[in-house]
C-alpha cells in the first residue's frame, strides 16, 4: 500500500499543480501543500514508535545503552566524586559514539557484499532514472510532440490510475507465482521489459491518441514493478538489516536515479536541438527532437530489465525469518507483538482490577 500511493502522489501533484496554476498563483500551490502536510508531521513527532522484528523493545532494560548506565552510576556517586565521574562519562559517550559508528559500517559492508540486494538496486536505479526523468519532462514531452493543452492533467490522471491497478497487480502476481526472490526477479525483467516495449512504442506513433493507449498499458507494467523489488531488499537480508537495506535503497535511487536523470536528458534534448537545422522546418525538427529524447530516455529501460534478469540465476537465500546476529538484539515475546491498542486495553483491565 505504501509504494502505491508513490506513484499516486506524483500524479496528483501534477493535477493539482495544474489546477492551482491555473486559477490562482503558483505559490498557492506551496501554501496548501504545507498545510496538508503539517498534520502528518506533528503525527510524526507524537506517534509511538513501531515495533521492528528483530529489535529489542525501546522500553527494555537490555536496550540501554552504555551512557544511560553511565548517568545511573553518576547519580549514585558520591559528591566527592562528581567530576571524575563525569570525565568518565563523557569517555563512555565517545566509546558508544564509535561503537554505533563501526556497527554501521560494519552492517553496510555486510549489506553491499549481499550480490542479490545489489543487482536488485542497481536495476532500480537504472529503473528510476527513466521514471525521474518522465516525471519531470513528460508533460513537456507530451505538449511539444502531441500539442496536448492539458499535459499536466492527462500525464496525471494516466499515472494515477496505472500506478494503483499496476502496483495492486505486480503485487497480487508476485503472489500467485509464489513469492521468492528469484521468482520476483522474473516478474521485473518481464514487466519492466513489457512496458518498455509499449513506452518505446507509443512515442514512435504521430497520433495522441494511440500514444496515450500504448502509454498507459505500457505505465500498468512499469509500475507492477513495486512489489518485488521491495519484496527483494526486505528478504535478502536479516531483520535487523531491513531498515538500512530499505534506507540504502531509497538513498541510491534517489541519488544515482531520479535526481540527475532531469538535468542530463536536458542536455540530452539541448544537444540534439544544436543539431543542424533549416529556418523552414524547425517546428518539425523541435517536435522530432522531444521525440528522439523521449525513445532514448525509455530505451534504458531495457538495460533496467537486462540487470533485474541477471538476478534471476544468482544464488539467493530469503533471510526473513532469520535472526539478528547482534548479541543485544533479542527476540520479543508474544506479549511484545501483540497489538498496541490490545496492549493498552490489557494495562487499563489490570489497573482497574488492582484494589
Amino acid at each position: 500500500m505504501f509504494y502505491m500511493f508513490l506513484p499516486t502522489g506524483y500524479a496528483a501533484g501534477y493535477v493539482y499543480g495544474g489546477l492551482v496554476g491555473d486559477h490562482f498563483n503558483w505559490r498557492y500551490a506551496f501554501f496548501g501543500e504545507a498545510i496538508l502536510m503539517l498534520p502528518f508531521a506533528i503525527l510524526g513527532f507524537v506517534i509511538k514508535p513501531l515495533q521492528l522484528k528483530g529489535f529489542s523493545p525501546a522500553e527494555s532494560k537490555k536496550a540501554l545503552t552504555s551512557m544511560e548506565i553511565a548517568s545511573l552510576e553518576v547519580q549514585d556517586s558520591d559528591v566527592s566524586v562528581v567530576e571524575g565521574s563525569m570525565k568518565s562519562s563523557k569517555s563512555k559517550c565517545a566509546f558508544v559514539d564509535f561503537k554505533e559508528v563501526s556497527r554501521f559500517m560494519k552492517d553496510l559492508k555486510v549489506l553491499l557484499l549481499e550480490k542479490v540486494f545489489v543487482v536488485n538496486v542497481i536495476g532500480y536505479i537504472t529503473y528510476n532514472f527513466v521514471l525521474g526523468a518522465y516525471s519531470y519532462w513528460g508533460p513537456k514531452a507530451g505538449y511539444s510532440i502531441y500539442n496536448m493543452t492539458n499535459a499536466d492533467m492527462i500525464f496525471g490522471g494516466i499515472t494515477i490510475f496505472c500506478g494503483i491497478v499496476g502496483t495492486l497487480a505486480g503485487g497480487y502476481a508476485l503472489d500467485s507465482i509464489n513469492s521468492t526472490i528469484s521468482n520476483a526477479f522474473k516478474l521485473l525483467s518481464a514487466v519492466t521489459f513489457a512496458g518498455a516495449v509499449f513506452c518505446f512504442s507509443a512515442f514512435c506513433f504521430k497520433s495522441m491518441y494511440v500514444f496515450l493507449v500504448l502509454f498507459a498499458i505500457g505505465e500498468l507494467f512499469v509500475f507492477a514493478t513495486q512489489a518485488p523489488v521491495n519484496y527483494i531488499c526486505l528478504h535478502c537480508v536479516k531483520p535487523s538489516l531491513r531498515p538500512l537495506s530499505m534506507a540504502m535503497s531509497t538513498v541510491a535511487i534517489h541519488l544515482f536515479g531520479d535526481v540527475p536523470s532531469s538535468p542530463l536528458v536536458g542536455v540530452l534534448q539541448v544537444m540534439i536541438i544544436l543539431v543542424p537545422q533549416t529556418v523552414e522546418n524547425i517546428l518539425q525538427d523541435q517536435i522530432n527532437s522531444w521525440r528522439k529524447t523521449a525513445l532514448i530516455l525509455t530505451s534504458i529501460l531495457f538495460p533496467a530489465a537486462a540487470i533485474w534478469f541477471i538476478g534471476i540465476f544468482m544464488h539467493s537465500v530469503d533471510r526473513f525469518e532469520e535472526e539478528s546476529e547482534h548479541p543485544e538484539v533479542t527476540t520479543t515475546d508474544s506479549s511484545d507483538t501483540a497489538p498496541l491498542l490490545d496492549r493498552k486495553a490489557a494495562g487499563t483491565t489490570e489497573t482497574s482490577a488492582e484494589p
